[in-house]
């Protein structure tokens, strides 16, 4: 069709069909049938739209002119039904035009002879505009149906919940269409909820957690739960039960208390650790009572209060150290760090810290061996139960700082390093700081681990190398504090 000013139909001038002077008018008694024919129409125009998935009715240049190729039986069907709906558009505006054109040059009143000639054309035109709708209304029950089973989970041999014998996991993993029969406000036609690919491999571990009666309090099995996410297990299902709570539970301290004060022992509800109470976390025996880079996190007033305060301590041959205090971090952005996350092993002290100065820092880490997120929370911070496997659940370029601890070390295998720090700087907003605090590795892998943290071609506002003197002098920190570039569009 060639195009027009006013969409994909030919211009009305050139489908005009002129008749003879002596033509006869339009009779008026026909006109109950167009208004039937554009009724009929108005309806299968309607039945349409009840399918929100069909590409709207648009005879814009974009539909008209394009010559790009598209695959896919998808497209292929609703580039046909948009040219038969096309086609019988047309077909109904030339017959207005004709008519009109009859109807203006008509002299003499109809006879009864060419009454029944009209009556028979329009009938015929009828006939062939209902049949062109019909064809399209028949092939959407089979779109439809390509649509929702095309999706890619549904390519795969088989249900893949039906690769677990726990009816709960089979219900969670199924794709649950919308009730309505259509894409919901997010442009999707169902939920498709996900697992890690590692449950897969971990299906015994991921039966056993999701081994509960609906409804009911769920086991205390964090445990369990941590070692799937850890292994890649990750995210975790949702399960249907209540999470336990505290037998004797007790409100919270107000905030200006609860920063630097031991919660209320009743808050307890945690199981399978070493230290049944919070006293004990913060004592200072020697027993194990965690993660071994951070037993005495839980000792607020003598170990966490000083950190990020007073600088650390001072290397004597290199007159360094690889601790920076907040207030010298801050200072280099003057009011523009507001929010961040602090991806570090701890109990909340860098945010807190940083809440005492007005800036809001969440506070991502699990529980390795000790309550380490329901002690952030009781401190009246926010914790992130986060492993480093997953994307960081941020949209990009929202935050003012990123800051890590006791986290990224020379354990950490390179690529896995370059996929963090990337998705770190997707976080990042343009100007934003990355902290990085403490950073230890052998110094033969210093080298390696420095190329990871140059690639992001940051502006270096600190960077500092200091020896660590408990390791037989075989081991560095390194510390840094990193502005994003803008990266403007190229």
């Amino acid at each position: 069709m060639a195009s027009s000013s006013s969409g994909c139909l030919p211009h009305r001038s050139s489908r005009i069909l002129r008749r003879e002077s002596g033509a006869q008018s339009f009779p008026v008694s026909l006109r109950p049938i167009y208004v039937l024919a554009g009724l009929a129409f108005l309806i299968s125009v309607a039945t349409l739209a009840k399918f929100n998935y069909i590409t709207p009715l648009s005879f814009s240049d974009r539909f008209c002119n394009s010559h790009g190729s598209f695959e896919g039986d998808g497209f292929n069907i609703r580039s046909q039904m948009r040219k038969t709906i096309e086609s019988a558009i047309f077909k109904i505006h030339q017959e207005m035009d004709d008519l009109k054109a009859l109807e203006a040059s008509s002299s003499s009143p109809p006879s009864d002879s060419s009454a029944s000639g009209s009556m028979f054309r329009h009938v015929a035109f009828l006939a062939d505009l209902l049949s062109l709708i019909q064809s399209v209304h028949m092939e959407l029950p089979s779109f439809e149906e390509k649509f929702v089973v095309d999706h890619p989970l549904k390519k795969q041999n088989g249900d893949p919940g039906e690769h677990f014998m726990r009816e709960e996991i089979k219900k969670y993993i199924k794709i649950k269409p919308n009730r309505l029969g259509k894409q919901n406000f997010m442009g999707a036609n169902g939920t498709f909820t996900s697992i890690g690919h590692a449950c897969f491999a971990m299906k015994k571990d991921l039966e056993e957690y999701m081994d509960y009666d609906v409804g009911e309090i769920c086991n205390d099995d964090w445990r369990l739960a941590q070692k799937l996410m850890v292994h890649g297990c990750d995210p975790l299902p949702r399960r249907r039960c209540f999470s336990r709570a505290p037998q004797l539970y007790h409100k919270p301290f107000p905030i200006n208390e609860s920063l630097w004060k031991l919660p209320d022992n009743r808050n307890v509800r945690w199981g399978q650790y070493k230290c049944k109470n919070f006293a004990c976390l913060a004592s200072n025996t020697t027993a194990r009572k965690g993660f071994f880079k951070c037993t005495d996190c839980f000792n607020l007033t003598h170990h966490e209060s000083p950190r990020w305060v007073n600088r650390g301590e001072i290397d004597p041959e290199t007159n360094q150290t690889a601790d920076f205090s907040v207030q010298e971090v801050l200072e280099i952005k003057p009011g523009e760090i507001r929010v961040g996350l602090d991806f570090s092993v701890g109990t909340g002290t860098f945010a807190a810290r940083m809440k005492e100065r007005n800036v809001t820092i969440v506070t991502a880490t699990i529980n390795l061996g000790a309550p380490f997120n329901e002690m952030i929370a009781l401190r009246g911070l926010v914790p992130l139960y986060l492993t480093v496997n997953q994307r960081l659940p941020f949209f990009d370029s929202t935050l003012d700082m990123i800051h890590t601890t006791r986290f990224l070390d020379g354990w950490i295998d390179l690529i896995l390093l370059d996929f963090v720090l990337y998705d770190w700087d997707r976080a990042l907003r343009p100007g934003g700081l990355l902290w990085i605090d403490g950073f230890f590795c052998l110094k033969e892998d210093l080298s390696d681990y420095m190329e990871a943290f140059k690639a992001l071609r940051y502006r270096k506002h600190k960077w500092v190398v200091v020896p660590k003197r408990d390791k037989d002098d075989k081991e560095v920190f390194f510390s840094a504090v990193l502005e994003k570039p803008p990266r403007p569009f190229r």
